[in-house]
């Protein structure tokens, strides 16, 4: 059986001042450990205090190719007049932040004309889309995602839209054949499960006891004095609902590994908030009979290189339905 390997990294806050530093060299590390086939990306950044606005697309453009190529992997999607910079990648057309899509064009082969950059209104971050000849019977979609960080109610707004995006025919199942990957900043929905029966969230709560904090409002539904605060988990209730999508960890029952958390405050970011998995992988209806193996990659290189660690996927080409 030969699977192919979809990855996510929010590998924070890269941009050119990175390069030919040691975290530079720790990203790249941890992707070839990981060694995906595809790999969605976030947190590509720009100053866009010292650049002018007409040169940040460009200079995204270079870091992500310069990225794709230490790591033996591609985002080249051709020369066109509307993508001037042949770079699978997207951003708000008012924030200095790019996801993006690298893949390896030895095992896997961008569909041409399938690249589509989603940014403002629908996303805080862009949303970077394309499909992929990966060996099934039909083209699998891949998403990178990254979540507004401040907004629940603008997540689930997000999470709509995602879903809007791989809707298909009732003939055809409802849905397309997709994976989201990213940074969701928020808690998954999914449900640990033992036969048919539900037993409980696959992640626990993990905000109950952090209610003297200024930052909660961000992370959870709502804020009630008196109560225990409840992890915004609205955004993959939707997508995960009537199994539209399905969470692979949770799906595959995978032993629970954080995804953030490992940086203790001071080197990077302040983190308050402990361990938690708020990067997801997501697979459609139609992909999840597919999925072979999912994990989060805690390497010592992983852990270096960003606040956040690699996430994985495997899926069997010949059982996407």
């Amino acid at each position: 059986m030969t699977t192919i390997r979809v990855a996510n990294l929010n590998a924070y806050k890269l941009s050119r001042a990175a390069r030919g530093t040691s975290h530079w060299d720790a990203r790249v590390a941890a992707i070839r450990e990981v060694s995906p086939d595809i790999l969605a990306l976030q947190e590509v950044v720009v100053d866009g205090h010292t650049t002018p606005r007409a040169a940040w697309d460009g200079e995204a453009a270079t870091v992500i190719q310069d990225l794709a190529q230490a790591c033996g992997l591609t985002a080249d999607i051709g020369e066109s007049v509307a993508y001037p910079h042949r770079t699978a990648m997207a951003a708000n057309a008012h924030r200095a932040w790019w996801t993006a899509l690298l893949w390896n064009p030895e095992t896997v082969r961008l569909i041409p004309g399938s690249y589509r950059p989603h940014g403002a209104p629908d996303f805080w971050h862009g949303c970077t889309v394309a499909r992929f000849d990966i060996g099934a019977k039909e083209p699998l979609a891949v998403a990178s995602y990254h979540g507004d960080p401040f907004r629940p109610a603008f997540r689930y707004h997000e999470a709509i839209r995602l879903k809007g995006a791989f809707r298909a025919s009732k003939a055809a199942g409802g849905v397309q054949r997709a994976i989201i990957m990213g940074d969701f900043n928020s808690i998954s929905a999914a449900e640990a499960t033992e036969g048919r029966r539900s037993l409980r969230f696959y992640d626990a709560e993990p905000y109950a006891d952090l209610v003297d904090h200024d930052d909660l409002e961000y992370q959870v539904k709502r804020v009630v004095e008196g109560e225990a605060p409840l992890a915004d988990r609205e955004p993959t209730k939707v997508l995960l609902r009537r199994g539209f999508f399905v969470d692979a960890a949770a799906h595959l029952g995978a032993p629970w590994q954080p995804t953030v958390g490992h940086w203790e405050d001071g080197r990077g970011d302040p983190d308050p908030w402990g361990l938690r998995r708020i990067d997801l992988g997501l697979a459609s209806r139609p992909v999840a009979p597919a999925l072979t193996a999912y994990g989060a990659h805690h390497s010592a290189a992983a852990r270096k290189a960003s606040d956040h660690v690699p996430i994985w996927m495997d899926v069997n080409p010949s059982a996407i339905l």
